[in-house]
C-alpha cells in the first residue's frame, strides 16, 4: 500500500480549504500514512498565495507528545524512519528543490526523548526527481508548480504509485473529470488524501495494490480464496 500521492490545487480552488486539507494530508500522523499528501500541485496562478498560507499554518503546529490532546503532530515511530526523513531532506536540496519550512531536527527539552522534526516544505520540485517520485513516509512537501488542469493531471498521474489522490477547485465538471483520469484506487474532492472511512472498500492500483479491496462489504471478496473444481462421473 505503498503511495506517492498528489492534492491538486486549480486556480479556482477555495485556498483556505486547498490549504486544510494539504496540511492535514501531509503532515498529521507525522505523515506517516500510506495515503499522506506528499506532492502538492499546484497551478502557477495561486502558488504564491498558497504557500504564504500553508507556511503560516504549519509553522503554527504544535509539536510534542502524541499523548498531550494540545499537540497536532508527534515525532517520526523510530530512528530509522526519522534518518530516512532527513535523508529526503538532503536529496530535495541536492536535486535543486527549495526548502521554505521547516526540517530541523528537534533535541531540546521534551523534544529529547523522541524522534521530532519540523514537518518540512520543498517548492520548485522536480516532477521526475527524487523527492517527487519515492514515498518517504514522514512529514516533507513536495509542491510543484503546474501550468494548467492538464498537466496537473499529467504530473499526479507519473508515478509508479496510485493509492490516493485529492483535488481542490469549485468547478464541479473538472472535478469529475479528474475523477475518471486519476490513477488512484481512493479520490477525494476538496477533502484531504488521507481521510478514509472504514466501511468503505479501500485500495489502490498500480504498484499500489491491485484486486480485490480491503474494507467494507469488498472485505468478504478480499478474505475469500476462489477454488475451481472439475469433476469427471
Amino acid at each position: 500500500m505503498g503511495g506517492k500521492n498528489p492534492t491538486i490545487v486549480l486556480r479556482d480552488a477555495d485556498l483556505d480549504t486547498a490549504v486544510e486539507c494539504t496540511l492535514n494530508a501531509a503532515f498529521y500522523s507525522t505523515g506517516q500514512r500510506c495515503t499522506a499528501t506528499s506532492r502538492a500541485i499546484v497551478e502557477g496562478a495561486v502558488v504564491g498565495p498558497f504557500l504564504d498560507r500553508l507556511v503560516e499554518r504549519t509553522k503554527a503546529l504544535r509539536i510534542g507528545d502524541p499523548r498531550d490532546p494540545a499537540t497536532q503532530l508527534g515525532p517520526a515511530i523510530d530512528a530509522t524512519q526519522l534518518e530516512t526523513t532527513l535523508r529526503y531532506l538532503d536529496i530535495g536540496a541536492r536535486e535543486g528543490a527549495r526548502l521554505v519550512c521547516g526540517g530541523e531536527r528537534l533535541t531540546e527539552g521534551p523534544h529529547g526523548r523522541g524522534h521530532f522534526l519540523r514537518p518540512a516544505i520543498f517548492r520548485g520540485v522536480d516532477p521526475r526527481s527524487r523527492l517527487a517520485q519515492e514515498e518517504v513516509f514522514g512529514p516533507l512537501l513536495a509542491v510543484i508548480e503546474v501550468e494548467d488542469f492538464d498537466q496537473a493531471v499529467e504530473t499526479a498521474n507519473a508515478v509508479r504509485f496510485g493509492l490516493s489522490a485529492s483535488i481542490c477547485t469549485k468547478d464541479l465538471g473538472r472535478a469529475l473529470e479528474y475523477v475518471q483520469r486519476a490513477e488512484a484506487g481512493v479520490i477525494m474532492v476538496n477533502l484531504p488524501s488521507a481521510g478514509i472511512e472504514y466501511q468503505i472498500p479501500f485500495g489502490g492500483v498500480k504498484d499500489s495494490s491491485s484486486g480485490p479491496r480491503e474494507q467494507g462489504p469488498a472485505a468478504v471478496e478480499f478474505y475469500t480464496e476462489t477454488r475451481t473444481v472439475y469433476v469427471k462421473y
